[in-house]
């Protein structure tokens, strides 16, 4: 995550694309970002062929970074703010009585 993923991928954090340093304490981050994993790879196996890391790109990363990153996401009850960081954990359905 730190010496690949995010110094490539991150960019800025904002309230609009949020992000949490604390985001092994995710689980819906820990899923998505377990899967991108799997993945990554499956699709860099020599047998996958050249286009392997392409399609990992378009079929994978970008939908995980979409769903991770929007302010609606797992991500946002976290403060962006790196002079106030915030960690803060949303509610799961089932702790919100629904």
């Amino acid at each position: 995550m730190h010496h690949l993923l995010l110094p490539v991928y991150g960019r800025e954090i904002t309230t609009g694309r949020p992000w949490c340093q604390q985001w092994h304490e995710h689980p819906e981050a820990v899923a998505r970002l377990h899967a991108l994993w799997l993945a990554w790879q499956q699709l860099t196996d020599v047998e996958a062929g050249l286009a392997g890391p392409s399609t990992w790109h378009r079929d994978h990363l970008d939908p995980a970074l979409l769903q991770l990153r929007t302010p609606d996401g797992p991500f946002g009850a976290c403060t962006t703010s790196p002079a106030r960081p915030n960690h803060r954990l949303l509610a799961s359905p089932e702790a919100a009585g629904v």
